[in-house]
């Protein structure tokens, strides 16, 4: 039981530390405009990691998910909004499994 404390505490100043430390070292505005736009590009990049594999591993076969993630690039490429990408996939996903 101590140990799974310990293990805990030490996650939480490791969180917090990650946290706290670019608040109290960089103070000033950053110019860098390389830091800048990747730290723009952070949360994008982060939401596509995560969501990425639960596109191609949330369907029965892989192959309905990699057809539905080319649909709705595609689809979204075209101008496309998020609700006729969403319906374009599920209706793929759902023809691609009910015939394989």
């Amino acid at each position: 039981m101590s140990r799974n404390v310990l293990y805990i505490a030490v996650m939480a100043l490791v969180s917090y530390t990650i946290r706290v430390l670019p608040l109290t070292l960089i103070r000033k505005p950053i110019r860098n405009t390389f830091i800048q736009s990747f730290l723009y590009y952070v949360p994008y990049v982060t939401l596509a990691v995560m969501t990425f594999p639960a596109i191609l591993h949330a369907t029965q076969s892989p192959i309905s998910g990699a057809v539905a993630l080319i649909a709705g690039i595609i689809a979204a490429w075209l101008g496309a909004g998020l609700f006729p990408v969403s319906v374009i996939c599920c209706a793929l996903v759902f023809l691609i499994e009910l015939f394989i």
